[in-house]
């Protein structure tokens, strides 16, 4: 069973939906994905990571090598895994969490996020600034 081809092709179309899914839209264990992204910026490299379908292509290029047998069928490969990763995506409710006040009788400690922070949004504020959308009286964003 672990040689059998659509084996690999079913491990790489999770690999490379997990690669891409962490590095997009979490922010990794000890907030390194955020920093990366933070560090990354606003240029083209940040813009990339902010961009589920885009990264899908870059990491399924990386894992095409490891599944396919030939050149012509790499490049099927490529496109199959990043095609498929985007599809999981969908299915799964994938777009792009937007982060939302959390309204619980009060209780708004800040302290739970529904979605990853982009290159260019502050390690605390998400973006939006104190007084911008999904923004509490604090100036925290916090999830619903």
């Amino acid at each position: 069973m672990m040689d059998a081809p659509w084996f690999h092709l079913v491990l790489g179309v999770l690999a490379c939906w997990r690669v891409t899914h962490l590095l997009a839209l979490e922010d990794g264990p000890w907030n390194a994905v955020l920093h990366l992204r933070q560090a990354a910026g606003a240029r083209w490299w940040g813009r990339m990571l902010d961009c589920f379908h885009c990264l899908s292509l870059w990491v399924a290029a990386a894992l095409a090598p490891l599944i396919a047998r030939s050149l012509a069928e790499g490049l099927l490969v490529w496109l199959g895994l990043s095609g498929a990763a985007c599809l999981l995506q969908r299915l799964g409710g994938g777009a792009q969490a937007t982060l939302e006040p959390l309204n619980l009788q009060g209780d708004s400690d800040g302290l739970l996020w529904t979605a990853a922070r982009g290159a260019g949004d502050p390690a605390h504020g998400g973006g939006a600034g104190p007084d911008g959308p999904g923004a509490n009286a604090s100036g925290i964003h916090i999830a619903r």
